[in-house]
């Protein structure tokens, strides 16, 4: 069978299993399994598939079904336009998290020489990306992980900034290297944030691929982050920058728990739901705080 009947087949049968994306899933799976990009299987369609990719594509298409992401089948997945090793170690990283960068890239710029720290970096796409676009920047990432440090650090090298990230395995900031005067210019941090019971409820029924410890966010989702304010604003320098990924819901919430000393904006993400709080250190604890949260363009 050639290759365009196969690409027919295997979105149908995708669809009739519950994937949403079936035909971008069947696409992308059997560029995964011939070496060739999406645009080379519409060019060479009239192509047959020898068997040995047949039986690979088949196999995959039974794993897709399944309800295994596609990231994890194929140990890829872009992120900011780079290519990204992930294992089922590791969340996948999600478009959604690219605003997060973009607003770190847009801060950090101007800074000479800035110095950023990746919290609960998992496949340290966060990092990576930081350090591919800054150049003169030293990233540190912490996680508490260390089989996904160790997909962090495969990343690192694969895009050249092996020398410029620094992976470090335990707690939040708990790890981060002990030097008088150390300060940073802006801690980055998409911690847990899905409340406890929605992962059980999105449990029900459902395998579950993503690692638990990379979802759960306790009672109301923001657990992990009522543990780095703290800390943040201890390591942050004057003017410098907290960033979190969050869910609906959570930016005011989150804004209570900070407390003083802070301003701080949230963002929508392109669906215009709230998905990134940017609090930025101001000099005095007790000076008035400011809150905005940005509408949707």
């Amino acid at each position: 069978m050639n290759i365009s009947r196969w690409i027919n087949y295997a979105a149908s049968y995708l669809k009739e299993s519950g994937r949403e994306t079936a035909r971008i899933d069947a696409e992308v799976l059997l560029a995964h399994c011939t070496g060739r990009d999406r645009a080379a299987l519409y060019r060479d369609g009239l192509d047959d598939l020898p068997p040995g990719q047949e039986k690979m594509f088949l196999q995959l298409l039974e794993r897709r079904a399944g309800g295994e992401p596609v990231a994890y089948i194929t140990g890829h997945r872009e992120f900011m336009g780079l290519d990204f090793l992930v294992n089922p170690a590791v969340l996948i990283p999600r478009p959604e998290t690219e605003l997060l960068v973009e607003k770190a890239l847009e801060i950090l710029r101007p800074v000479p020489a800035p110095v950023a720290v990746d919290v609960g970096t998992g496949n340290g796409a966060i990092a990576v990306s930081l350090a591919v676009f800054l150049e003169s920047a030293k990233i540190y990432a912490t996680d508490i992980s260390g089989a996904a440090l160790e997909v962090a650090r495969q990343n690192a090298v694969r895009h050249g900034v092996g020398g410029r990230v620094e992976f470090l395995e335990g707690d939040l900031l708990g790890p981060l290297p002990d030097i008088p005067g150390f300060r940073a210019d802006l801690l980055a941090a998409n911690l847990p944030y899905v409340p406890s019971s929605e992962i059980l409820l999105l449990m029900k029924g459902v395998r579950d691929f993503e690692p638990r410890l990379a979802l759960d966010g306790g009672p109301d989702g923001l657990d992990h982050y009522r543990r780095l304010i703290p800390r943040a604003r201890r390591l942050l320098r004057e003017g410098g920058h907290l960033l979190m990924e969050v869910g609906a819901g959570q930016g005011a919430v989150l804004r209570g728990i900070m407390g003083p000393g802070w301003k701080v904006e949230v963002f929508p993400d392109l669906a215009g739901r709230e998905r990134l709080v940017i609090a930025k250190r101001l000099g005095v604890y007790g000076q008035n705080s400011e809150f905005r949260i940005q509408n949707p363009e």
